[in-house]
């Protein structure tokens, strides 16, 4: 759109034989006038699109019933105070946090500046200056000031609808931050449950083998003194060694867990590592676990109310790019004195004025403004499409998450009885080679079962809780409490 401005604050600038008082109720007139035809905006209004859910989720169980979701702080609910102490840390400390707060403050900033559009804009000027003409002695001096004024009326809604994207803008970056902060939470809950899982794999590791060496060591001894034959040695001496082959392994997973942990809180990668040090159990979550209904999401979830507002942002820019194919009108005016003596700059005579309307109409641009319409109605389509995309990924995310978190339970269940089977198995099996029943290759065999069952069994406990956290995820849990996004990461 097209501005047209007069030539503001010079010494020659028109004057008219008209009085102050008519020229302001001209002004005024004139201004009510083009306020009365500012009363419509182009392009379509902006409607909450219908989206078809199920009515009940399809995997929910009696451990998982349809009452409301517990999703305010649903992680004090694994009763880890740790855990807790890292959230806390990080809702201040994590990057991606930070950064999608800075991206609140910049929406809001936009908005600010769609809304000034709005408004008039006045300047002021002043100069001064002396100058002597060629041949003479003389010097003479120039003072000039005045203001100038300009307001783009808006007619067709142009500087509104830019104004409702802004407003559209600020919410959808303030679901990026709850977004952000979802995923943050999650993450941070994820690697501390793997981090105590590690921990718990690694102590089991260190005794097993310990054990199985002591058992190797006492059948050497048993060689020795010729009760024992070299193939149990070997054996011994092989599964022992074979138990602790996976410490190095497991020591890895671990660092890389407390590395991720720190960097995620917004600390150096090793700065928890002394303080979750320490081996602790696995949070396990309390039954029953609310997953209310599907309809819930739309209200809930970030990322869905991110996309909706995304769509209502494009919705507003098709109207905007519409605008710019009307005509445009701008109330223009200046006023300005000039004079030699700074004391006569407030003379009548000194004061010049000007005031008038300008118009824009676009007549042939090769069908560019068309086209800016089609892009935005384009764009439209693709958000709206992004979101029904992310309703249906929000409905798969919950349905994955029941139907894992159903599932691990009952294979946690068999798993406990599996290892402590295993176990007894294990002590029985060590009583009858005491007596001769059976050979030492079953006593190895069933320690190798019983390690591994019980190894299996911390790893189904920490994928328990993993899909815990990940249906609180889907169903749109995270912080609800205050975030400061008024501070500025830098300061000049």
């Amino acid at each position: 759109m097209t501005l047209f401005k007069a030539g503001y604050g010079t010494a020659s600038s028109s004057r008219h034989p008209v009085s102050r008082r008519g020229a302001l109720t001209r002004i005024g007139a004139g201004l009510l006038f083009v306020t009365l035809l500012a009363a419509c905006s182009v392009g379509p209004d902006y409607q909450r699109p219908d989206v078809s859910v199920p009515s009940r989720w399809r995997n929910a169980t009696s451990e998982t019933p349809a009452s409301a979701p517990q999703l305010a702080y649903w992680w004090t609910q694994l009763g880890d105070s740790q855990l807790n102490r890292l959230i806390e840390m990080a809702i201040g400390n994590n990057l991606d946090v930070r950064t999608a707060k800075a991206k609140v403050r910049e929406a809001r900033a936009s908005y600010k500046q769609a809304t000034a559009s709005l408004f008039p804009s006045l300047d002021g000027s002043a100069a001064v200056s002396r100058s002597k003409s060629s041949g003479t002695e003389t010097v003479s001096t120039l003072w000039n000031g005045g203001f100038d004024a300009a307001w783009e009326l808006d007619l067709f809604g142009a500087n509104r609808r830019a104004r409702e994207a802004a407003k559209y803008g600020i919410d959808a970056a303030e679901e990026d931050l709850r977004s952000t902060l979802l995923t943050m939470i999650g993450d941070i809950a994820t690697n501390y449950v793997e981090a105590r899982g590690f921990q718990q794999r690694l102590k089991l590791a260190q005794d097993t083998a310990r054990s199985q060496q002591n058992s190797a060591d006492l059948i050497r001894k048993r060689l020795e003194a010729g009760t024992a034959s070299g193939l149990d040695v070997a054996n011994a001496e092989g599964q022992a060694a074979s138990t602790e082959a996976n410490i190095p392994s497991l020591k890895t997973a671990l660092a890389e867990s407390l590395h991720r942990l720190g960097v995620l809180t917004g600390q150096q990668p090793t700065a928890l590592t002394d303080r979750l040090l320490t081996s602790s159990r696995i949070p396990a979550p309390k039954l029953p676990i609310p997953a209310g209904v599907p309809a819930n999401i739309l209200l809930a979830r970030p990322d869905v109310r991110l996309a909706e507002r995304q769509l209502a942002q494009a919705t507003a820019k098709i109207g905007e790019a519409e605008a710019a194919r009307y005509p445009a009108v701008s109330l223009t005016g200046s006023i300005g004195t000039s004079a030699s003596d700074f004391g006569d700059l407030g003379k009548n005579s000194s004061i010049s004025w000007s005031f008038g309307p300008s118009l824009s109409v676009p007549v042939f641009n090769a069908g560019k403004l068309a086209a800016a319409v089609e892009v935005s109605r384009a764009q439209r389509d693709q958000y709206f499409l992004a979101y029904q995309s992310s309703v249906l990924t929000a409905l798969e995310d919950v349905e994955n998450a029941l139907v894992g978190f159903t599932q691990e339970r009952r294979r946690l269940a068999s798993q406990s009885r599996s290892a402590e089977n295993y176990r007894r198995a294990a002590e029985l099996s060590r009583s009858l080679y005491q007596t001769g029943s059976v050979s030492f290759l079953d006593v190895l065999d069933a320690e190798r079962s019983t390690y591994s069952a019980q190894d299996t069994l911390i790893q189904s406990r920490v994928l328990l809780t993993t899909y815990y956290i990940a249906l609180q995820k889907a169903l749109g849990g995270g912080w609800n409490g205050k975030v400061d996004t008024d501070t500025p990461e830098v300061v000049d």
